[in-house]
């Protein structure tokens, strides 16, 4: 029965849809129970609904383990898709309802800093060019993909392999910053002497020690330095922002801050720089290649991220 199935090419004509709804309910909460809830109706009928979709397809979409379920193989390649599918069919029917059909709604994810320090303008700008495409955008402290899923993301993170098309912006380059203020205080001072006597000021990434850049840093130029003490925040803006109001000693993205090194609101009082690791990534689903807004926002974003940095690059040499 399974292999006629397969052999049989699965048609819109008879797409099982109460069937992926169920499969999305339980897939997103893996929970039987938590499943039916979400969708009104008996956790019965709602395993029967994954047990037809199961057979149609001839594959097992989950993992049924004592006391827990997980996606198989197959269940996850299958769940974002059909979550994205009726994703877009909620928007679209929303905005026929409305009146309002007259653009895409793009879902896009950035981080914090990134998105204040650097995207709002180009935002501002795409919006400007391509009317036609509405921007829904969200942010998040986290390393790496966010936990809801998007159209596409920005995401900070060192590279990585997963299933995703993924477009690298920029790697990461750091190196220590401070005021004007501090900057003079510290004047004549080693490298070691002005971090031992400075307040430290970290920046938080998710499942990581507090200290890990600043550690990673010492260790890289060799600097008998306790970079536990200090100030922590959970955006590089806020740390570097608090550097700049005279509080400490962050290390922070050159490239990012760019402007306000060049505007001399920020001092790099050494020339030691280190690339971290860490890097910007445009990530999106590998299905989606094809859909043109999805196409046209990439497209976009590469070209006005190389400029951005390009231009990053040669202000810092002019200094």
């Amino acid at each position: 029965m399974a292999s006629e199935t397969k052999s049989t090419p699965i048609n819109r004509r008879w797409l099982p849809l109460n069937a992926l709804r169920a499969f999305d309910a339980v897939g997103q909460n893996l929970s039987f129970t938590a499943g039916a809830q979400a969708l009104h109706v008996s956790q019965s009928a709602l395993s029967r609904h994954v047990i037809s979709l199961e057979d149609l397809l001839g594959r097992q979409l989950l993992d049924r383990r004592p006391h827990r379920l997980a996606l198989t193989e197959a269940g996850a390649a299958l769940l974002p898709v059909v979550r994205k599918s009726f994703d877009r069919l909620e928007q679209a029917l929303n905005a026929v309802r409305s009146g309002d059909t007259g653009g895409r709604t793009l879902r896009v994810h950035m981080p914090p800093s990134l998105l204040q320090q650097m995207a709002l303008p180009m935002l501002r700008d795409f919006r400007r060019e391509f009317p036609d495409v509405l921007l829904d955008v969200s942010s998040s402290h986290v390393t790496g993909l966010p936990r809801e899923d998007l159209d596409v993301a920005i995401v900070y993170d060192r590279p990585s392999v997963d299933d995703r098309v993924t477009d690298l912006l920029w790697m990461v380059r750091v190196s220590p910053v401070c005021s004007p203020e501090v900057a003079e205080q510290i004047q004549g001072q080693s490298l070691t002497e002005a971090l031992k006597t400075s307040e430290l000021l970290h920046v938080k990434l998710e499942s990581e020690p507090r200290g890990l850049l600043w550690g990673m840093f010492v260790r890289q130029f060799g600097l008998e330095v306790d970079t536990d003490r200090g100030l922590a925040f959970d955006t590089a803006i806020s740390a570097v922002q608090y550097a700049m109001s005279g509080g400490g000693v962050a290390l922070a993205d050159i490239d990012m801050f760019a402007q306000e090194i060049a505007d001399g609101k920020l001092v790099r009082p050494f020339e030691a720089m280190m690339e971290d690791g860490y890097g910007y990534y445009l990530k999106f689903h590998a299905e989606d290649l094809g859909d043109p807004a999805i196409s046209l926002f990439r497209s976009w974003v590469l070209g006005r991220f190389a400029a951005a940095t390009g231009r990053a690059v040669s202000e810092m040499l002019d200094i």
